[in-house]
């Protein structure tokens, strides 16, 4: 064998010989840690695990409602993280927090995130905790669509919704969830005594958006703070949830602010706002230079600003939110925020997924199914109530929600083929289901 063979044979089996491993860790527990190892002869180094053609295999995805979320784990999915204004690929501002006591509770609802929260498929009377950090509507715009579908979808408790007051009684939560549900008059009319009404009830509470980390829910081992933000005017807040030795902090919309740095230090896991840089607040959203440096720098948090206090507070993983996360646009937000900070980071999308525990925070990919319906029921369902209708008339202030004469002259005979439907639904489930009988016009 020549020299150069000896050298290409020697240097092959050198390079065969190195064992290289990859860590993928954040300091205190961090990320999960990702390992691999390389080498000549893998088979000598590493067993090759036995791999069943039948049997399912883990996946570094989160397959909604295939995983026990276990006792000490806190689980956070992102059903809304894009902008103001909303689109297909990301619905606006919404997190969902799942603890393992079973508690859930939802942070912000932006327009658009009530059909995230449908393709997770979770039963309505678990979502029936609602924190509003302020009232725009990419923060709170799919809130009638929680109350009114998840209704719909088996929710039988009442929706209950916390949110901040404003500089006045008109710029605060009950007064525009009070006119909310004005504006539903008729949607809520048309439902009582047509199918079970128990969940189109919403209890709100507003509280001081001065209180500076003071606890505005205290239930089942959990206490969620509420502390100031800037953004736009006053009456806005961030929220702290703490349970079981975790902390969890969502900024709504703000920009840096002393309470936010004070109250999150060292948490688990903070979702703070993160605006798209000012360069493509002007080329992609055709803001003037103008607006674009006042939205993206003194409204809401730049990327650079995003970065320092995540510096300074320092938690064990950082959440960017409330941009738009394309090929060509997430770099230099990412970019932007690494010139301040170079901690853990996720660059949030919807369907995102937190596993926190104090050992460990793995971030995943949810997989969701689209084309949903009502997901289980948590409480068994009840038969629509006459006196439901009848209530609902007194509250407006009417005689009757029945059809007028004029309404009632309109209607068309097809009784021939819908009464076998209700013989039909007797004799399936052993009971007798009277055919309604019309009022005839007067």
């Amino acid at each position: 064998m020549n020299r150069r063979k000896r050298l290409l044979k020697y240097s092959a089996y050198l390079v065969a010989g190195l064992t290289f491993g990859f860590w993928l860790a954040a300091p205190n527990g961090g990320l999960k840690i990702l390992s691999y190892t390389f080498g000549p002869s893998m088979a000598l180094a590493q067993e090759t695990p036995e791999v069943s053609p039948v049997k399912a295999r883990e996946r570094d995805t989160y397959y909604p409602n295939s995983e026990d979320l276990k006792p000490d784990e806190m689980r956070v999915i992102a059903c809304g993280t894009g902008m103001p204004t909303t689109r297909a690929a990301q619905a606006a501002a919404c997190f969902l927090v799942e603890l393992g006591n079973g508690d859930k509770f939802l942070f912000d609802i932006g327009s658009g995130s009530a059909e995230r929260i449908s393709s997770l498929q979770i039963p309505y009377n678990y979502l029936d905790k609602v924190f509003i950090g302020h009232l725009h509507t990419d923060h709170f715009g799919a809130l009638h669509d929680l109350f009114i579908g998840g209704a719909l979808m088996g929710r039988n408790v009442p929706l209950r919704v916390w949110g901040p007051s404003g500089a006045v009684p008109e710029l605060g939560t009950a007064y525009a969830l009070d006119r909310m549900q004005e504006m539903l008059s008729w949607d809520l009319a048309g439902r009582a005594g047509n199918v079970d009404f128990r969940g189109y009830v919403m209890d709100v509470t507003e509280f001081n958006y001065k209180l500076e980390n003071e606890p505005i829910y205290e239930a089942n081992g959990v206490v969620i703070r509420t502390f100031p933000a800037i953004h736009s005017i006053d009456g806005s807040v961030s929220y702290a949830l703490e349970w079981n030795d975790l902390k969890f902090v969502f900024s709504s919309d703000t920009y840096p602010n002393k309470w936010f740095v004070e109250y999150s230090k060292d948490a688990d896991l903070v979702i703070h706002e993160c605006f798209i840089a000012v360069p493509e607040l002007v080329s992609k959203m055709k803001f003037t230079p103008e607006s674009a440096l006042q939205v993206g720098t003194q409204v809401h948090t730049a990327p650079e600003a995003f970065g320092k206090v995540m510096s300074e507070i320092k938690p064990r993983m950082a959440v960017a939110y409330h941009f738009f996360n394309d090929f060509d646009t997430v770099n230099g937000v990412y970019e932007r925020i690494r010139s301040t900070y170079d901690g853990p980071l996720s660059m949030s999308e919807d369907f995102m997924v937190w596993n926190v525990t104090k050992d460990d925070i793995v971030v995943r990919m949810a997989a969701t199914e689209e084309r949903t319906w009502a997901p289980p029921l948590a409480a068994p369902a009840e038969a629509p109530k006459v006196e439901d209708k009848t209530a609902m008339a007194e509250q407006l202030g009417v005689e009757t929600l029945d059809f007028s004469d004029f309404v009632a002259s309109g209607v068309w005979d097809v009784e021939d083929v819908l009464r076998p439907i209700y013989e039909e639904a007797s004799e399936a489930m052993g009971q007798e289901f009277p055919y309604p009988e019309k009022s005839e016009p007067k």
